[in-house]
């Protein structure tokens, strides 16, 4: 199967630094295409399909992966006509994680270059973004609330300068605003809550299993409410986070369905894959194994 691997060439770190030096084999088989700014990547992979790609492979973190995914969805039946395959070289590598993708970059490369296909669910967003009702899809992860106004809130020359801490300097910004509360509706039931996490599959920011029996493969959406989103909440999850990984029991409220539709007055901030996104209200939706991905 023909192959495009799509690559930031301005990313950083030791993850990127090392594939910068397999590109001469991958020129052997692989077609490389180089972004250039934000949105590149995306547009890259729906060029691919329409020019006969089979595999389009995301050789980034998250947001790369989110870029190439919506490239799949952008061109005519992308979905069907390619399936994505991940080189994880970011930080969190959430999606990768869940599929059990090695991030050791040569036991990745080999698990592309074998091939072996699954089918797992593919969930979609739609909201208003600059005035337009916009869809974007996800692998893994959205969310409304706390988390979203921290990432609306970084600030990216601080980021530059400590990394990651700008986004725990940012939360801690957040936590000490006024919470949304936002109302989440599957149409039949409704529950409210100030921080909602729509999951795929089973984490939330590594290896926290935030979506307790959740799989990438039960046609369903998975999400988390908290109640509230304050001190408390910290002081009640975060323990049990740190040394067990896993959300304590009744910590939230959980919900599973095919659609799930989020609101609140004021509109609350809404980030997908841990990139902000726009704001509520939106409706989520899932299409059971809409999507082809390269998995151990």
């Amino acid at each position: 199967m023909r192959t495009c691997v799509i690559f930031n060439p301005t990313a950083k770190g030791n993850k990127a630094r090392n594939f910068l030096r397999h590109l001469d084999a991958l020129a052997a088989g692989w077609t490389l295409k180089k972004t250039s700014a934000p949105g590149d990547a995306r547009n890259l992979a729906a060029d691919a399909v329409r020019e006969g790609f089979e595999t389009i492979v995301a050789a980034g973190g998250d947001g790369t992966l989110n870029e190439v995914l919506n490239g799949l969805g952008d061109a005519p039946n992308g979905f069907q006509r390619a399936r994505l395959g991940l080189l994880p070289l970011g930080t969190v590598n959430v999606f990768a994680r869940e599929l059990g993708i090695s991030t050791k970059l040569e036991t990745a490369l080999a698990t592309v270059r074998q091939g072996r296909e699954a089918r797992v669910d593919l969930p979609s967003v739609e909201f208003s973004a600059a005035g337009k009702r916009t869809r974007r899809y996800f692998a893994q992860l959205g969310g409304a609330g706390l988390d979203a106004r921290a990432i609306e809130l970084v600030s990216w020359s601080l980021k530059k300068k400590i990394g990651p801490l700008a986004y725990v300097v940012a939360g801690l910004q957040a936590l000490r605003q006024p919470q949304r509360r936002i109302t989440v509706s599957d149409g039949a039931t409704e529950t409210t809550g100030e921080l909602v996490l729509i999951g795929n599959g089973r984490f939330y920011g590594g290896n926290f299993e935030i979506f307790p029996g959740a799989n990438l493969q039960d046609g369903w959406l998975h999400a988390t409410i908290f109640a509230r989103a304050d001190w408390r909440m910290l002081w009640r999850c975060g323990p049990g986070l740190l040394l067990r990984k896993r959300l304590p029991a009744r910590a939230a409220k959980v919900m599973r369905a095919t659609s799930l539709t989020l609101t609140s007055s004021p509109p609350a901030a809404l980030e997908i894959e841990g990139d902000l996104a726009g704001h509520l209200p939106a409706t989520f939706t899932v299409q059971p194994a809409g999507l082809r991905v390269i998995v151990p």
